[in-house]
């Protein structure tokens, strides 16, 4: 029941992949991770910048250029994407912004709040197009979800963290306490931090916090709610993500359970999320390029939350941990991992 999903490196297109690395002069320390296409003429020039390397953003990134491509934006003739990565760091999210308007791209694609951030206070003239971005509004991207105005629009991979969390008592109904692993400056984390403090009583589960300041130190944080909590639960953060095998070694060492908000936690380890698909996410998000592409005003587009949540279920883990997966989640899930 896996799903495999073909990115834009096994396409049959004259596309060139290259990992390099970018001098002072070139954008500061951000990594060159992406494509670019023999031009013909002025295709459009689409700007991508993630905030990390990590399966979700990958997903996203991926899916928006597989998007894009199925829309039928032939790459070198029509478009030509240039991909960076901020590798974790804010100072560089800003510098790839200002090299982007420096180069004239015709639209910047952001991932991630941190990006999307740096991207909004660098970038006014040229489109900004949003995605793996929890809540726009309270991250002061938008004005509104409806009608997010200036510049920007996209997509919002905002959680359903109250069915996530109910998925704890569906394999562990003597729960009662659950660990929640989370880096405290990242806007997008405490929008979800705090929906977990208001659903957790609904469950009677009490909510342990372990906070991080980058990937360095999740597993650490995951080591201090060992033998304090009965799960795991891990939203969409981006350092946390980064470090996702951290959290699982030290927890499935104390034979504890992470529930993630994710695909690729489960896909990692995790033993179930109910959650978006960050690469139909990005294919979702084409869809709003191609919009301002054909003449759209990208303030009046609402951002769109996900329309392909799924549930996964790592069978593998539950063995490993000694659980049994509920006979109705089981035929409910779309994807399973054995």
């Amino acid at each position: 029941m896996r799903k495999v999903f073909v990115g834009f490196v096994g396409m049959v297109l004259a596309v060139s992949l290259v990992f390099t690395g970018c001098g002072p002069a070139d954008g500061g320390g951000e990594a060159d991770v992406g494509l670019e296409g023999e031009s013909v003429g002025k295709p459009l020039k689409v700007g991508i910048s993630q905030f990390m390397e990590h399966p979700a953003l990958d997903a996203a990134r991926d899916g928006f250029i597989d998007g894009l491509l199925e829309l039928g934006y032939e790459e070198g003739p029509e478009v030509e994407f240039i991909l960076k990565s901020a590798q974790g760091d804010s100072d560089t999210c800003r510098t790839i912004a200002a090299k982007f308007v420096q180069d004239g791209v015709d639209l910047l694609v952001a991932i991630a709040t941190p990006n999307a951030q740096a991207a909004a206070n660098v970038v006014k003239d040229i489109p900004i197009v949003i995605t793996a971005i929890t809540d726009p509004v309270a991250a002061g991207l938008a004005e509104s979800m409806e009608r997010p105005g200036g510049n920007i629009t996209g997509t919002s991979d905002m959680n359903p963290v109250r069915e996530q969390i109910a998925l704890v008592k569906d394999f562990l109904p003597e729960a009662a306490s659950l660990g929640i692993i989370y880096d405290a400056g990242e806007d997008n984390s405490l929008v979800q931090v705090e929906m977990a403090r208001e659903v957790v009583g609904d469950f009677a589960l009490e909510l342990l916090e372990a906070t991080v300041t980058n990937s360095s130190e999740v597993s650490q944080a995951a080591a201090s709610l060992v033998g304090k909590v009965d799960a795991i639960y891990v939203p969409t953060d981006n350092a946390v993500a980064s470090a996702i095998s951290a959290v699982i070694k030290e927890a499935h060492g104390a034979k504890i359970p992470v529930f993630g908000s994710e695909s690729a936690h489960v896909e990692q380890g995790g033993l179930a999320t109910f959650g978006v698909d960050y690469y139909l996410l990005g294919k979702q998000t084409a869809g709003v390029a191609d919009a301002i592409f054909k003449g759209q005003d990208p303030g009046e587009i609402p951002i769109q939350g996900s329309r392909d949540l799924q549930l996964v279920i790592n069978k593998r883990t539950a063995a490993q941990l000694g659980l049994t997966v509920p006979a109705d989640l089981l035929a409910a899930a779309d994807e399973i991992i054995d």
